[in-house]
């Protein structure tokens, strides 16, 4: 019997946790409420993150840690799953689950049938790379610029079976949409068969032509992965709206999910090809569940979504979209034209949001990284491969611009530094 047979015939033993239960408004009402004026609003939500005050962080990108209202129900999530322990795990954890996922879902624009939870967007978008139905001498296209994990992946079902990978490389600074569309569209012949592309680049920010390249690719008759790591809580994501066959993203960058913890999209028609990591009971049906069975897992995690959801709500992704637009352009507008500083995101405001990548001629990132920590202490990330030498700079809306004042004098200071 599995485990879904099994919690049927417990009929009404299986209750809700009491946590999960809570009206969202209840949750909230022992926080102490934002002010309605812009900059207090701001200065009120810094309050809800636990800052390390040993230097300025300007690397939110790999993890968004997560504030505290939503660190406190997570606490309250693993102490209840520790209580109920296999009661729960045998009762109402899918059942929890599929609640988070349904309305993960609407915050995506994807219909709950085509969305499952996974840990990450390297699984989720390795889990469609596999478990692709491969033949020899298949093409794959994808960029110098895309995440490494996928990239790996692509070179693991070269070697296996026999997939030819095409690698583009994007500017910087393209002069428009059809550019880019057209880098891609000059790979495809008629083995081509997928073609994965960012919605935000990690390593410098830009937001490329999701819609526009996968109308070009489905012309075409080729299918589009899109890897949008980091733009699920961080812009508006509407999958339907983009038209894309995949869609992975990870839910502890700009969510502020607890780690581990992302989605994958499969469009209906593509669901039953898709070969799955792990076996299911399931998998002679046609259900994206087929490709969600991965053991046992922390569950609270899963709960903690349903709480960085309405932490996100409590804000209003608009406004969080334009706050991390604006701390972006208030410091890459200051230094963008300074001499011997070099940004390597679009100067487009549409072409980019929070994240952004910046450089000095004269240093090398791993120098300019360490230089950032030891002299000014600002932590940031070097990134140094693929058309882009500089530090990806990406602060949260706990960023202030005091500390964004600091960052400017620091890049102005070592650019003089001839």
């Amino acid at each position: 019997m599995n485990k879904r047979d099994f919690i049927k015939q417990l009929g009404g033993a299986a209750l809700f946790s009491p946590f999960l239960g809570m009206p969202h408004d209840a949750l909230q009402q022992s926080q102490s409420p934002y002010p309605q004026n812009e900059d207090a609003f701001w200065e009120r939500i810094r309050e809800d993150y636990d800052l390390k005050p040993d230097y300025i962080n300007l690397e939110n990108g790999y993890y968004n840690f997560i504030p505290k209202p939503t660190m406190e129900k997570y606490m309250k999530h693993i102490q209840m799953v520790n209580y109920e322990a296999s009661y729960y795990m045998r009762t109402v954890q899918w059942e929890n689950k599929d609640k988070v996922r349904d309305r993960l879902a609407k915050l995506v624009g994807s219909s709950p049938e085509e969305l499952i939870i996974t840990r990450n967007t390297t699984e989720s978008l390795d889990m469609i790379i596999g478990g692709y139905p491969w033949e020899k001498n298949d093409e794959a296209i994808f960029a110098q610029q895309d995440y490494g994990a996928m990239k790996d992946q692509f070179g693991l079902v070269a070697k296996k079976y026999g997939v030819v990978n095409k690698v583009i490389s994007l500017p910087n600074h393209p002069a428009s949409d059809e550019e880019i569309v057209s880098l891609y569209e000059s790979q495809i012949t008629k083995r081509t068969k997928l073609l994965m592309v960012c919605h935000m680049v990690n390593i410098t920010g830009q937001i490329l032509p999701i819609k526009k390249i996968c109308d070009m690719a489905h012309y075409h008759g080729v299918e589009v992965m899109v890897d949008g790591a980091h733009c699920v809580g961080h812009i508006d994501v509407n999958i339907a709206e983009l038209g894309c066959d995949y869609y992975g993203s990870s839910l502890h960058k700009w969510l502020s999910v607890p780690l581990g913890s992302g989605i994958l999209f499969v469009a209906k028609k593509h669901i039953a090809k898709i070969w799955p990591l792990f076996a299911d009971h399931t998998d002679d049906v046609p259900e994206i569940r087929r490709l969600n069975h991965t053991g046992t897992l922390p569950v609270h995690t899963d709960l903690a979504i349903d709480d960085a959801i309405d932490y996100l709500e409590n804000i209003g992704l608009k406004r969080k979209e334009d706050r991390l637009r604006y701390l972006q352009r208030y410091w890459s507008d200051a230094v963008r034209n300074v001499e011997h500083i070099v940004v390597n995101t679009p100067v487009e405001p549409h072409r980019s949001c929070g994240i952004a990548n910046v450089g000095i001629a004269h240093m090398k990132p791993a120098d300019l990284a360490k230089s950032l920590l030891e002299e000014f202490n600002i932590f940031t990330v070097a990134i140094d491969y693929a058309n882009v030498q500089g530090c990806r700079i990406t602060p949260n809306i706990y960023t202030t611009t005091e500390e964004l004042d600091a960052f400017i004098i620091a890049l102005k200071t070592m650019a003089n530094r001839v």
